[in-house]
């Protein structure tokens, strides 16, 4: 089964993040020091692209990988395959980061299955070891790799739930939605909008996140914003624009979906 994966170059740009605390020297520190690392925080606040950014920075590949309910440990260390009419042993991108060196990131990891987490146990304490039981190796990871993992706290049930045991492996850093005016500075950094228009989006997201939690399962999300105004840029009315961009992949509830323009046409004046 293949993983979403996507691995970057030190090659390409460090992409843009605007930090919102001391996240930088936080990531700089556990990379120094080879400690993993577990990102906390609401869907769309800026974890990946913040990662992005750290991989970049520091001039490191970087292997991301999405989880989902049917990633398996296998998936993350390799497999036999055929090729050629023989079987040949295939790394997987947790494999290859601790071979080659580099950051893997599990984003999400909360959506993998239970055998993925019992993987990565013995690479978050001092051992910082990969066992692979199918090719008989223990690899021990070099000093430049370093295990980066994220999920949202808001969005677990009984059943997705870090184990506790899991979460004390790690340092921890929660994000959230960056303050009103560095959240319209990103707004227009991304996609080219005025000032007035990002500040306006800004008070929309603010009033739909106190809903968060009673009437929606998520909140609007910067990406969210971003995507709202790259629209609005492009020409796209701004009714049509909230709807695309933020009504739309918020709710399918026609009742939720109406309070939200109503509340939005509120903000508008």
């Amino acid at each position: 089964m293949s993983t979403a994966l996507k691995q970057s170059t030190p090659e390409v740009p460090v992409p843009f993040y605007q930090p919102t605390g001391n996240e930088e020297q936080l990531f700089e520190a556990a990379w120094q020091r080879h400690l993993p690392l577990l990102l906390k925080g609401p869907t769309g606040c800026g974890k990946t692209r913040f990662v992005s950014h750290m991989a970049a920075k520091l001039g490191m590949p970087l292997y991301t990988v999405s989880c989902h309910d049917d990633l398996t440990a296998a998936d993350l260390t390799g497999r036999y395959l055929i090729k050629g009419g023989e079987t040949v042993w295939v790394d997987g991108p947790l494999t290859r980061a601790v071979r080659n060196g580099g950051i893997c990131y599990l984003d999400e990891v909360v959506e993998a299955r239970k055998d993925v987490t019992v993987v990565l146990h013995p690479l978050t304490d001092d051992r910082r070891l990969l066992p692979l039981d199918r090719t008989g190796e223990l690899l021990e990871a070099p000093d430049n790799f370093m295990l980066v993992v994220s999920y949202n706290p808001g969005y677990q049930n009984l059943l997705k739930q870090l184990k506790p045991s899991t979460r004390q492996r790690f340092l921890a850093v929660e994000f959230n939605f960056p303050d009103p005016d560095t959240e319209a500075d990103i707004i227009m950094r991304e996609s080219g909008i005025d000032a007035e228009g990002a500040r306006i989006l800004v008070r929309i997201a603010g009033n739909i996140r106190n809903l968060a939690g009673i009437d929606l399962e998520e909140a609007a999300s910067t990406r969210l914003l971003v995507y709202c105004a790259t629209l609005l840029k492009t020409g796209v009315a701004f009714d049509d624009a909230i709807q695309a961009a933020i009504i739309e992949p918020l709710s399918d509830d026609r009742d939720i979906k109406t309070g939200l323009r109503e509340a939005i046409g509120i903000i508008r004046g």
